[in-house]
């Protein structure tokens, strides 16, 4: 096998890992829609409930529920109080349920749990379809396509240098610059700039708070920093084999844990 078809199959090694890594992130995240089963004399229906929302408007609540024999309750309050329920009858619109919750400032949560009835009679146990739905600002496309172009790049980058170090190719070195240079733009540009449309704070990880998202970015770009300079002192690739480690298990740590939390009895926002 020659060298080229080797790098093409290092590529291609690199984007399967990668793309492992951001789909295992992102859907076992706490704003990823929660998935729930709902099982009704006749029917199994699947329902998702949405855990984040950004924007102006009110969070919008919406169960395709084909049986016109099933009604619903939707219950919500701030979180986290000691507030009293709201509680709203949900709407029918053809085959769908809708119902909305109100929005609130940026890191702002509400709790809420959905009780199905047919023909009067609870269908659900208690709390059996709850959650907690966190709001942001909406942050342009212009902003958020960048930031997950460069940070997604910047992975597959990461686990190709690390590919080719193993195969003890010199040319990791500079795949390894590349990394360096892409996870600055998605991480530590782009990254804040996001954080500051959605949060309104530039930066919340340390030394400013312990938001995992921002504390893990300065993590990996710190890791790669250390080994490249590393490697220019010892000429070891190990070193570059060390930091793609380090990003690919910290960039599998579930996206958005710890994140920016809005405190409605002081107006303040907290992280981690």
């Amino acid at each position: 096998m020659n060298n080229t078809i080797k790098t093409i199959l290092f590529w291609v090694l690199a984007f399967i890992i990668t793309a492992t890594a951001a789909v295992y992130q992102k859907t076992t995240g706490p704003t990823y829609p929660k998935k729930a089963e709902l099982k009704t004399n006749n029917n199994t229906y699947m329902l998702k409930l949405v855990r984040s929302h950004g924007g102006e408007s009110d969070c919008p609540i919406c169960f395709v529920v084909g049986d016109n024999k099933i009604s619903a309750k939707l219950s919500y309050r701030q979180y986290p109080t000691n507030s009293e329920w709201t509680v709203v009858d949900m709407k029918r619109e053809g085959d769908k349920l809708t119902g909305s919750l109100p929005h609130q400032p940026p890191a702002g949560k509400v709790e809420y749990k959905v009780d199905f009835y047919e023909d009067g009679t609870k269908l659900n146990a208690a709390n059996e379809f709850y959650t907690i739905t966190r709001f942001k600002g909406a942050v342009p496309g212009g902003i958020l396509i960048p930031h997950i172009f460069f940070m997604f790049f910047a992975m597959m980058l990461s686990n190709f240098t690390a590919i080719m170090a193993f195969a003890k190719r010199e040319k990791a070195v500079f795949y390894g610059w590349l990394t360096l240079a892409f996870l600055t733009l998605g991480g530590m540009i782009f990254g804040p700039i996001v954080q500051l449309y959605a949060f309104g704070d530039l930066w919340t990880g340390v030394p400013f708070g312990w938001d995992l998202t921002d504390n893990k970015t300065l993590i990996a770009f710190v890791a790669w920093i250390a080994a490249l300079l590393m490697y220019r002192k010892q000429k070891k690739l190990g070193w570059l084999i060390a930091a793609a480690v380090v990003l690919i298990l910290i960039f599998s740590i579930p996206h958005s844990m710890f994140g920016s939390e809005l405190d409605y009895a002081s107006g303040s926002v907290t992280q981690g």
